[in-house]
């Protein structure tokens, strides 16, 4: 890939989390598919095999339904939660490491459906970068850099495979400003607008900007409907990113920092933020994200490589107390975020792979999408999500589960998909945002 993935390490805020001092605690969360016994519920299957329908330049095209996905249903009452935990990615493009494709091979293995926050200059060729016109900076400009023909080809085949894996594909928008200069944190509601309609516009129109690859079969889903969520870049600008995005179809915002609780809506939109987490031998914690850890502990991408295999440990361990708090505590959803990069030797890929393959084996858990967390949160009848949001970070019912959501009432199921498994049975400190 091109696009140089560059990070203003001197940039970074580290007030944003010390400001959430004393808010640590356990907490976790879960989620699943409530189907009768013996019997799984699915969503309708994808249009059979040459069923293509293209969408304008043919860039994208409608296949039929998602394949892979169960249906969401609402808990019965006294029914204790799954438990939920996302795993996603920032930028998701396929580049020289094959990270993308790795780590969609770890997904299927293991059983999980995560999140793949598409940067829209991903695929828009460095000959073409004029068509971006970001706010508040010249048309061509992009911190992220632009890619190239082959980098667009990677890319696709991996956005293409991760969807029809059951995946789903956000966006963490265009340019990837930060900071007080024109960053995205500084930009109005009506230049988020723009934004936003320029990152769809770069998956849309792939063919159109970039005819070497004419030939290449069309990304199986219209964007327009399957794009429901987003990250901003360092986790700036959620308030009027959010404005806007709700008025273009957009269900959930991840830019947040939040504890380990059960979310909530904020004017109409989910709000499922990264999450403090603890850092094990220190005295605080952090956010739920490979840079968040990197920072806290070497502040480069480049520290001592002596050092590399226990900051790995360090964070693997971290997101697994964040899981076992929840998982045996308020059940709340576990929110992780990575970047495909290989900071400190690709250390923090190894702890991601590490914690994919622990939590999302176990009984009763769900490794799902924020897509498919939506779905079965709106499958839930109020006073459930009423009850839940009642749990603070590690809070298990005294009188347990069962009684304490015996009151809520039984539903129908939903028709919103979500993957399913069998069931059964302190303030943070350092730089909570995110990079690419």
């Amino acid at each position: 890939m091109a696009a140089t993935k560059r990070i203003a390490l001197g940039a970074v805020v580290t007030a944003l989390v010390a400001g959430l001092a004393g808010c640590s605690g356990a907490g976790s969360s879960g989620i699943g598919k409530e189907a009768a016994p013996g019997k799984e519920e699915h969503s309708p299957a994808a249009a059979p095999k040459g069923a293509v329908k293209l969408i304008g330049d043919g860039s994208t095209a409608f296949t039929g339904a998602q394949p892979e996905l169960p249906v969401a249903t609402r808990l019965k009452p006294g029914q204790k939660p799954p438990q939920f935990v996302v795993f996603s990615w920032d930028g998701a493009g396929e580049d020289s490491q094959k990270l993308f494709s790795h780590f969609r091979g770890v997904a299927k293995k293991y059983d999980a459906k995560m999140t793949y926050f598409l940067s829209g200059v991903y695929l828009l060729p460095e000959n073409r970068k004029a068509l971006y016109d970001p706010p508040q900076h010249a048309a061509g400009r992009s911190d992220i850099g632009f890619n190239d023909t082959e980098g667009i080809r990677d890319t696709l085949t991996e956005l293409r495979a991760a969807w029809l894996d059951g995946n789903e594909i956000g966006t963490h928008f265009n340019g990837h400003f930060c900071g007080p200069d024109g960053g995205v944190g500084t930009w109005s509601v009506e230049e988020w607008e723009s934004e936003i309609a320029q990152a769809k516009a770069f998956v849309k129109n792939w063919k159109t900007n970039v005819p070497a690859l004419k030939a290449e079969a069309p990304l199986p889903f219209d964007y327009d409907k399957e794009l429901v969520g987003a990250r901003t870049p360092c986790l700036e600008g959620q308030k009027n990113m959010v404005a806007a995005a709700r008025t273009m179809g957009f269900r959930y915002d991840s830019s947040g920092v939040g504890n380990q609780v059960w979310p909530e809506k904020k004017d109409g939109v989910w709000d499922l933020p990264l999450q403090l987490v603890p850092v094990p031998g220190r005295a605080f914690e952090t956010l739920s994200m490979d840079y968040n850890f990197m920072f806290n502990q070497s502040g480069t991408t480049k520290g001592d490589p002596s050092r590399h295999a226990y900051w790995g440990n360090q964070m693997r361990d971290g997101l697994l107390q964040a899981f076992d708090r929840a998982y045996n505590g308020n059940r709340a959803p576990l929110i992780i975020g990575n970047h495909f990069e290989s900071w400190n030797g690709g250390t923090y890929m190894r702890a991601i792979e590490e914690t994919i393959k622990t939590v999302c084996t176990q009984r009763d858990v769900r490794c799902v999408s924020f897509r498919q967390l939506a779905d079965w949160l709106d499958a839930q009848g109020p006073a459930t999500l009423a009850k839940l949001g009642t749990l603070k970070v590690g809070q298990k019912p005294e009188q347990g589960w069962q009684a304490f959501l015996a009151g809520t009432a039984p539903g129908k199921p939903a028709g919103s998909p979500v993957p399913a498994r069998p069931t059964d049975q302190p303030a943070a400190k350092g730089a909570d945002r995110s990079a690419d």
